[in-house]
């Protein structure tokens, strides 16, 4: 497969960072975990986003990161690079690196924490999209702030800017920015709990924290909208909000991920400081959850098969 935004599609995990008990960029860990993704039948890998803990790492770490998982990757699956900074300045420094080392493409959230207006996050798309060759996926999530639809088609006006990945709920905003943006434009759904609505809706792909544990529940949700077997789709989108449920309500999401991929012997590491990780009984009822909602909802999962073997 080549490193093209056109083969961006499916299932795409947004990549865990992986810290050891230290909270040092695992390089080891890191080459383990990107294999144990390529071993399904994933779309593409999107790197150093907020499930990765991006903006809790530095400029160094997070091109090592790149290097590390460009490396294993070569041209098995796109790689897209999220290198949304505080500044302009080092946001183009992580894009070029990442142009540098093979990314099919860059992505960034819109500058945040000052109240920057329309024309500022505008401009600041513009000098990104403008300091490398790369497309750009337009980054929308709650968490820096969500732009309007007209915001985001106003975007899709810049060259570079080929797509965007829309962390939303307002699914009914999906039709109107694709027949309002340039023909090509790709869309990417966010949210994980909506994954079964985002695929029927027609987008390019669904990118999402939970994919790095549960990708192959997601690939049969892809595979059931694909097939127009709604009822089945419906179903195990129901069964994935289970699990999204449960490690939201663990009180620290990314370390309960993590904390099950261990527990399947899988190498994710540690969450990095503010995130708090979890003692060693708090891990055990952690799996022994996941075990439960696996038999309850008769999935079968790869990591639950894992963390029995284990056992």
């Amino acid at each position: 497969m080549s490193r093209d935004i056109r083969d961006f599609k499916g299932v795409i995990p947004a990549v865990l960072s992986i810290f050891d008990q230290d909270e040092n960029l695992d390089e080891a860990g890191t080459r383990d975990f990107i294999r144990y993704l390529l071993s399904f039948d994933i779309g593409g890998l999107y790197l150093t986003g907020s499930t990765g803990e991006t903006f809790l790492m530095n400029s160094q770490e997070r091109m090592r990161q790149v290097e590390i998982v460009m490396e294993e990757v070569g041209d098995k699956v796109p790689v897209v690079v999220h290198v949304g900074a505080m500044s302009t300045r080092a946001s183009i420094e992580l894009a070029r690196h990442a142009e540098k080392f093979g990314a099919a493409g860059i992505s960034s959230v819109p500058p945040f924490y000052f109240k920057f207006n329309e024309d500022q996050i505008f401009h600041y798309y513009e000098d990104l999209a403008g300091s490398t060759s790369l497309p750009m996926i337009v980054y929308n999530i709650p968490l820096a702030g969500l732009m309007t639809v007209e915001q985001v088609i106003r975007l899709s006006e810049i060259e570079n800017v080929k797509g965007v990945k829309y962390t939303a709920t307002a699914l009914y905003e999906v039709p109107l920015i694709r027949e309002r943006c340039k023909p090509g434009f790709q869309i990417y759904g966010g949210c994980d709990e909506l994954g079964s609505s985002n695929v029927a809706l027609g987008v390019d792909g669904i990118i999402g924290s939970f994919y790095n544990v549960i990708p192959d529940l997601y690939l049969k949700i892809w595979q059931a909208v694909k097939a127009s077997d709604v009822s089945t789709a419906a179903q195990l989108q129901g069964k994935a909000v289970h699990i999204i449920m449960a490690g939201l309500h663990s009180g620290s999401m990314m370390a309960c991920i993590k904390a099950w991929l261990r527990g399947g012997g899988v190498p994710a590491g540690y969450a990095r400081r503010p995130f708090s990780n979890f003692m060693p009984e708090e891990e055990r009822k952690l799996l022994e959850e996941l075990c439960a909602i696996d038999e309850a909802d008769g999935l079968g999962l790869d990591i639950v098969r894992r963390i029995k073997a284990r056992a």
